[in-house]
């Protein structure tokens, strides 16, 4: 073989090994594009007995259920410890390197903090329990700005506190106080100052976090308030559909899914789901479909090859078509918790007994590959899963562990 075949084939080689591992930041809630997925790959497809290797962990966050960002070789999370809403930030051998204050920890029903930190560039945006959403410098934890939403778009907190992970778009910062003619804000994320606000939308929120997508030619928040599924355009905050979306304790703590058009909204307590067809400008939309089956309380949802995948609130794990709203197979899994999907695997999380399952999803039903069980921690277990350069982490009360599930 002469050297232009041997260059040739080495690199092939580095291609084929670039392509097969990738690691990737997981610097907001629900992962790179909020929607529980991240391009990593080389990961195990099958763990060791009693789970993969514990790499670190920390005890002593205080109260929440917020999930980990991660970013630039620094984890982030919050925990109410007292009075007071403290940001984290942990290197990754997980040696704390800073705590700072953000404000007064929410100490209502189910205390704790509930969002997780979203990345952007240098800069890290949270929004409290209390509603005040603030911007610290990512690699010092050093305030920068920081406004009280509630009290300033005359805002009403809710029965368990604002729960909501903001978006970052652009120079904007996606937020939902519910005023009057301001259910939903962007304000400027360098300054925080306000750019828009939703006139003729006066609804309280509910504990959903908004997620941006693009149809034809508009950038649109997907998102649900208290009694309504909202599309929202990102450009100047106008309302383009609203639907009435009246459940019981109004919830509506799942990020909408969206694929080709298609868009899916849960609730739990046996609300169930519902697929809207936007138009081919995403100024309207038409509901195709309900489903009662899978009722996802906050755990989330995936949608992995035209499917969508979650956990209802008794406990079964189903997969739907979303074209159609057809159930394929349900399994019950870990039980009632959350799920992530990264390099052709589910990851899930039990909420009532803290199991993390590694499934593979086949076309005629679910296998559980792995798991093991979460022993360190308080409360309830209701922190989404993370991962991030071979790394899973896992949230539970004041505990954060860190595990290797980088394959060999």
């Amino acid at each position: 073989m002469g050297y232009l075949g041997k260059t040739a084939v080495i690199a092939s080689i580095l291609l084929w090994t670039c392509s097969t591992v990738v690691a990737v930041d997981w610097p907001q809630f629900r992962g790179p594009t909020r929607d529980g997925h991240s391009p990593e790959t080389g990961l195990m497809k099958k763990w060791p007995e009693g789970g993969p290797k514990e790499l670190w962990s920390f005890e002593g966050l205080g109260k929440g259920y917020a999930s980990v960002a991660v970013a630039d070789g620094i984890v982030y999370t919050t925990g109410v410890v007292g009075s007071d809403g403290i940001l984290f930030a942990f290197d990754l051998d997980g040696d704390l390197k800073w705590k700072v204050k953000y404000g007064p920890g929410w100490k209502g029903s189910s205390p704790g903090t509930r969002t997780t930190p979203t990345i952007d560039g240098d800069r890290l945006y949270l929004m409290s329990g209390m509603g005040r959403i603030a911007c610290h410098n990512a690699k010092t934890g050093e305030h920068i700005w920081h406004r009280d939403t509630l009290e300033q778009f005359n805002g009403k907190n809710i029965s368990f506190g604002i729960a909501e992970s903001v978006l970052i778009d652009g120079e904007k910062v996606i937020c939902t106080p519910g005023g009057k003619d301001a259910t939903i804000v962007a304000l400027d994320k360098m300054t925080g100052k306000t750019i828009w606000t939703t006139k003729g939308l006066s609804e309280p929120p509910a504990y959903c976090s908004p997620v941006v997508i693009d149809r034809g030619p508009n950038r649109i928040i997907l998102t649900m308030v208290q009694q309504s599924i909202v599309g929202i355009g990102m450009k100047t905050g106008e309302i383009f559909w609203r639907h009435p979306n009246k459940v019981s304790y109004d919830i509506s703590a799942v990020t909408p899914a969206y694929e080709n058009g298609m868009m899916y909204v849960t609730n739990g307590y046996r609300q169930g789901g519902h697929m809207f067809e936007l138009s081919a400008d995403g100024t309207s939309s038409t509901k195709k479909w309900s489903e009662k089956s899978l009722d996802v309380h906050h755990g989330g949802v995936v949608l992995v090859d035209g499917h969508i995948h979650g956990a209802g609130t008794r406990g079964n794990w189903t997969c739907i078509e979303l074209a159609t709203g057809k159930v394929k197979f349900t399994g019950k899994l870990v039980g009632k918790g959350s799920g992530i999907y990264v390099d052709g695997m589910l990851y899930c999380y039990g909420e009532r007994g803290g199991d993390v399952g590694l499934v593979k999803i086949k076309p005629t039903g679910y296998e559980m590959v792995s798991s093991f069980k979460i022993t360190k921690g308080t409360k309830e277990h209701w922190g989404h899963p993370a991962i991030s350069d071979g790394r899973l982490y896992i949230r539970h009360g004041n505990a954060l562990m860190c595990y290797d599930i980088k394959a060999k």
